[in-house]
């Protein structure tokens, strides 16, 4: 069982958990796991993260839709065997024509958003925001602003590397847990 700390809350009632160590996750290697479980699955803390985010686009924005990546279902896609994202014929009314919000519990490399971005393009839907519980940068590849409640200047040390880069796999620092959408599983 990993060590997990609650960081400062600045903006809002929720907290932020996080354990230092070699992480390894589908795109990248990382130095903290940010675990989101309880934002996810207490009513409590996800009802506040909801009244978070949701200022960001209350007077601003039509969102018809939002499209949950990493375990925070409401409407999500699939992931083929090919790691590409699709959606079932009985979610795609939901997205062509539509606004759509995208919302994932965290963004390292900004990989998976743009996947997302494509996918929810495919189907005809119209991405009018990304909003996240943590982020590690402030906007997706395409430019559009990434609305999160955590930022990197709430973990300054923060460190996302491509597994071949990773300098804690070059110390031998032996990978503490590999880290999905739905959770973490220790080594």
């Amino acid at each position: 069982m990993l060590n997990l700390a609650k960081l400062p809350v600045r903006k809002s009632n929720v907290a932020l958990r996080v354990s230092k160590g070699h992480f390894a996750t589908n795109h990248s290697h990382i130095n903290y796991l940010i675990d989101v479980t309880f934002q996810k699955s207490r009513l409590s803390e996800a009802q506040a993260v909801a009244k978070a985010l949701v200022k960001q686009y209350v007077t601003s924005t039509i969102v018809d839709t939002i499209v949950c990546l990493d375990g925070m279902q409401v409407v999500g896609p699939e992931l083929s065997s090919e790691s590409q994202l699709l959606f079932r014929e009985n979610l795609q009314p939901m997205l062509a024509g539509k606004h759509v919000l995208i919302l994932m519990a965290s963004v390292t490399t900004g990989l998976t958003i743009s996947q997302s971005m494509e996918c929810v393009r495919y189907y005809g839907g119209k991405v009018v925001g990304v909003s996240a519980i943590y982020s590690a940068t402030d906007v997706a590849a395409d430019g559009t602003r990434i609305n999160a409640l955590f930022h990197l200047w709430d973990l300054p040390d923060y460190a996302s590397y491509h597994a071949q880069d990773c300098p804690l796999c070059r110390q031998g620092i032996k990978i503490d847990a590999v880290v999905t959408g739905n959770g973490y599983s220790s080594l």
